[in-house]
């Protein structure tokens, strides 16, 4: 979750330096720093906050020099202060560092009881002194780097400048990526190849284990055993200009607004719309021998396998589960031969999801993988690779990546079907034909965004929301509550309506908003009723449904917000344009960072 960014070269890195941390703004963060090699040896200036504070530092007291590292921290162990901020340094070492040691408590003890001054409360620190003391110990760089490599337990990604080897700067990763970039006359470390988009499209990624040492004219990496290895070079297709916000306030904002155009770009990757038919890429197993799925992901990415469930056993008739990612392996899940284990994640990266999938793939099940970054780790692992297309997405709360998932996973429901004998050829026409129609439906939703900001004000004065819906709706209200959660900080929760009498409805007042999502449908009548519930207690019902839905049962209600009428496999698709658009403008009334909310990060890479 944090960003790291290291140049090595022959003119002044500091301000480009900061042009990658602007690029990795989007990741989360709390503090900002930049570490470069002087004549009089380290130099640094870290600020707490928003990266704008270190900017005012560099300008009151501008850092020379060609090799440097800079690093934006989202805080793990210790608090969002300077003294926490990295780069960390000793006299001889600086380092930034991505992830958890997990075993730094040990280490710290060994590194006081050495007579070393620790100033912050962090892991990272330790790791530079440890490095120091490996090279006071007569080690020449090489070996006190990986030697100190070997003795971390956890995730880390590191990018390391040494006093003694101006020349020089290494960078190792371990369940943390790190992309190494080729430059003419200069090279390049970075926590994603977004980041190095202003500098280079020629990178690296290094694989799990990999440490790399890096000269102004290339690099040489070396394995987890310390043996040179080659990494290949690929072109990127990062652009730094795919990031800019162009006429939107903010990137929410803007990629709300793409989803037409990404979810388009997506399901033109897996649907013939003259045939009428789904193509999965190269299959590396047989989709008809999966006896069983289970979905395993975090936050908005579980939610879309929460909406996929019902897509995979109404159309694919198949037993399926959905589990969170952080607790999948402390459950010692039971496996079962022919078993399909289906992992959903925007960066590829997200820590605990990566670790779940690297459990099921040891346990002998087919491993899939529905990513938007088709380099990333879990990208790289999994048998089946399912990516969406949804571009960089900026903003930390998913709105993009979320309904490119969607898309994905209904298409590969049909195809599951499809395998299977359950869907045949007419069934499948006519389901691809509703997907096609999913991008202009999306266009017509964004209409309601007038209407939507009307509501935003009296909206923003509640303590607390509630959402409800069913079958594929009830995720949809779970992700919704998400969203207004995550950007305005109002607290909102999710319900199957169902399940309104058997508890919830003792929180409902006229002070508590409901948001019932009730496209016009099977589930229609059921959902109304507990909307009359609500509204029977005092309730301030929102009904988000099509113009038959809200013509029937809009009467009474404190606002309606129209949808366009769509099939209901799609439906979820749909309902999600109006929820991110209530969070939005509820967040924008409230004057919260839509972009960077407080304490979340964009790619949680550490569990």
């Amino acid at each position: 979750m944090c960003g790291i960014i290291g140049i090595i070269g022959e003119n002044g890195v500091a301000p480009r330096l900061i042009d990658g941390l602007r690029r990795l703004e989007y990741r989360g963060y709390d503090s900002a720093g930049i570490a470069t090699l002087t004549p009089a040896g380290i130099d640094r200036r870290r600020a707490a906050g928003k990266l704008d504070n270190l900017v005012a530092v560099l300008a009151a007291d501008p850092l020379p020099g060609h090799t440097g590292i800079a690093h934006t921290r989202w805080a793990t162990h210790g608090a969002p202060t300077t003294d926490n901020a990295h780069p960390h340094a000793t006299d001889k070492v600086a380092l930034v560092h991505n992830g958890i040691i997990e075993n730094f408590k040990e280490l710290r003890a060994e590194v006081l009881a050495a007579g070393r001054v620790l100033s912050s409360q962090t892991d990272t620190e330790v790791v530079a002194h440890l490095i120091t003391m490996a090279l006071d110990a007569g080690r020449d760089p090489d070996a006190a780097i990986a030697g100190v490599l070997k003795r971390l337990h956890g995730a880390f990604s590191f990018a390391i400048i040494l006093r003694d080897h101006p020349g020089l700067m290494y960078g190792a990763r371990r369940g943390s990526p790190l992309v190494l970039g080729y430059g003419d006359g200069e090279m390049f470390l970075g926590s994603d190849a977004l980041g190095l988009a202003p500098f280079t499209n020629r990178i690296a990624y290094l694989d799990e284990g990999d440490w790399v040492r890096l000269d102004a004219y290339g690099a040489q990496v070396f394995d987890a055993d310390d043996q040179p290895v080659a990494r290949a070079i690929i072109t990127s297709s990062a652009s730094a200009a795919v990031i800019e916000k162009g006429n939107y306030r903010h990137y929410m904002e803007k990629e709300i607004h793409e989803q037409p155009i990404v979810v388009a770009q997506t399901l033109g990757a897996y649907l013939d719309p003259l045939a009428e038919t789904v193509s999965l890429p190269a299959l590396p197993f047989d989709l008809a021998a999966v006896k069983r799925i289970q979905i395993v992901a975090c936050g908005t990415a579980l939610l879309a396998g929460q909406v996929a469930t019902y897509w995979f056993e109404s159309v694919a008739r198949i037993p399926v589960s959905f589990e969170n990612a952080s607790e999948f392996r402390y459950r010692d899940p039971v496996f079962e031969p022919g078993g399909l284990c289906l992992f959903i994640s925007q960066s590829g990266e997200t820590a605990d999801t990566l670790a779940a999938l690297r459990h099921a793939a040891a346990a002998g099940q087919f491993i899939a993988a529905v990513v938007n970054v088709a380099s990333s780790s879990m990208a790289r692992e999994a048998q089946l690779l399912l990516p969406t297309h949804a571009g960089p997405e900026i903003g930390v709360a998913s709105t993009k990546a979320f309904t490119c998932q969607l898309a994905v996973l209904a298409a590969f429901a049909i195809a599951l079907g499809r395998a299977r004998g359950v869907v045949d050829a007419a069934r499948e026409a006519e389901l691809v034909h509703h997907l096609t129609e999913v991008p202009a439906a999306m266009n017509e939703a964004l209409k309601a965004e007038m209407a939507i900001q009307a509501l935003a004000t009296p909206l923003g004065k509640a303590r607390d929301v509630l959402y409800i819906g069913r079958g594929p709706d009830y995720p949809m209200a779970l992700e919704g509550a998400l969203k207004l959660k995550e950007i305005s900080y109002i607290h909102a929760e999710g319900y199957a309506a169902g399940e309104l009498k058997h508890g919830p409805i003792a929180l409902i007042d006229e002070h508590v908003p409901v948001i019932v999502i009730a496209p016009s449908g099977p589930r229609f009548e059921k959902t109304i009723s507990n909307m009359h519930e609500v509204m029977a207690r005092g309730g301030r019902v929102v009904l988000i449904s099509d113009a038959a839905g809200i013509a029937e049962q809009g009467a009474g209600t404190f606002a309606t917000i129209a949808t366009p009428p769509v099939d209901p496999f799609i439906s979820p698709l749909i309902a999600a344009i109006p929820i991110q658009l209530l969070a939005y403008h509820v967040a924008l009334a409230k004057g919260t960072d839509v972009d960077q909310p407080r304490n979340l990060a964009k790619s949680v890479t550490v569990e």
